[in-house]
């Protein structure tokens, strides 16, 4: 469990194509503190720590993780949101999330709007009936508010945030552009709302 708080913006330094997709993450965090097999969420994906140095841990990636996430984007050097996994009496500072991305989005605007940005991301028309304004959704990771939600004249199902300034410089949210491809995962807790209302 996580709770789309990013602690360390990492890096991808090295990706190997091996039976799975290996991929070396530079980090910030003290490595002798994680133990190989410890769950890391990058960019909101739950990934499993195989190997470890000094300023780096690496991971092993699915077919089927590439195939439902942004991850077979990264290249060398995409910069990357990371998350270690909750503690028991860690602060709960967003909500609960898991890791497990439910879509795909894409940045569809983005615009200064006094300091803050607001931007808009489509979203898969499965998940688009657990995205409310107010609630929140992980976006790479990150956990954040919804502000909007509508659909543009194209017949897509689309929300919108507000990103401050302090989530801009402790996420990867500062570097964000129209057409990137985004990790999201819907609220756990409007996830089991919605399968009550059907029974």
């Amino acid at each position: 469990m996580f709770t789309g708080i990013i602690t360390d913006i990492g890096k991808v330094r090295k990706i190997e194509h091996r039976g799975d997709t290996w991929m070396e993450i530079e980090t910030a965090y003290d490595t002798t503190t994680i133990d190989i097999g410890a769950s890391i969420a990058c960019s909101g994906v739950c990934l499993t720590v195989v190997d470890k140095g000094e300023d780096w841990f690496s991971v092993d990636v699915s077919a089927e993780t590439l195939s439902c996430t942004s991850l077979g984007d990264w290249t060398e050097g995409t910069r990357i949101n990371l998350e270690r996994a909750l503690k028991v009496g860690d602060e709960l500072g967003g909500h609960i999330v898991t890791g497990h991305v439910d879509g795909v989005g894409e940045v569809i605007f983005c615009e200064p709007e006094g300091d803050s940005h607001r931007i808009r991301f489509t979203m898969p028309e499965a998940i688009a009936r657990y995205i409310a304004p107010k609630g929140s959704v992980t976006i790479n990771g990150t956990s954040l508010t919804v502000n909007e939600v509508g659909m543009d004249d194209q017949g897509r199902h689309y929300f919108g945030v507000n990103i401050i300034p302090h989530t801009q410089e402790k996420t990867t949210f500062g570097e964000i552009s129209v057409g990137d491809r985004v990790n999201l995962e819907i609220d756990i807790l409007a996830r089991y709302v919605a399968r009550m209302n059907e029974v």
